[in-house]
């Protein structure tokens, strides 16, 4: 893999092009997420605005995913977003991105990372039940991937389940809490 890092806050053209890989990406996915390229720019210039973290990841000068991190709470901070380009998914570069962000999140004492990574498309097994107190600890221990959720790649990277929020965008629609220690 030829790729470096790259801010991106650098210019207009990683701005746009950050925003594009976002509506593109989750146009495939959920096109409520960011409905309009409108919308994914928002969130990219929301993204990159201080004391947030973003980064973008590049291969021959083209950007082809990025990460951003936010103040949650004091010393624990939210993943939000992480996208990679199609094209370039289920080859190493989300986990490189995450890494690099840990890094940095270390070097400001941040200790912990918390991401929600929702189930708008009945991705999971959670999505087929209706949750409440009784059963919400048996599905998440029971959790399964049905449609390539991502829960399981950021597993992968060491996050753990920490909870959900059963009807977070709607009946059966639960958005799932992973959280990961950096100490």
């Amino acid at each position: 893999m030829g790729y470096i890092f790259c801010n991106i806050n650098k210019s207009k053209k990683i701005i746009s092009d950050a925003a594009k890989i976002l509506f593109n990406t989750f146009q495939e996915i959920n096109k409520s997420s960011w409905p309009t390229f409108n919308s994914a720019l928002l969130e990219v210039k929301d993204c990159i605005k201080k004391p947030n973290i973003c980064i973008g990841i590049c291969e021959n000068d083209i950007l082809i995913g990025w990460i951003g991190l936010r103040p949650m709470y004091e010393k624990t901070w939210e993943l939000h977003p992480m996208v990679i380009s199609k094209e370039y998914q289920n080859k190493g570069y989300g986990k490189i991105l995450i890494n690099e962000l840990e890094e940095k999140a270390k070097a400001l004492g941040i200790i912990g990372i918390v991401l929600g990574t929702d189930d708008e498309t009945n991705r999971t097994s959670i999505s087929e039940y209706e949750i409440d107190g009784k059963n919400i600890c048996s599905e998440i221990q029971n959790l399964r991937n049905l449609k390539r959720h991502p829960f399981e790649f950021y597993q992968k990277c060491g996050y753990k389940i920490i909870g959900i929020v059963p009807n977070a965008n709607g009946l059966r629609k639960p958005d799932i809490w992973m959280w990961k220690n950096l100490l």
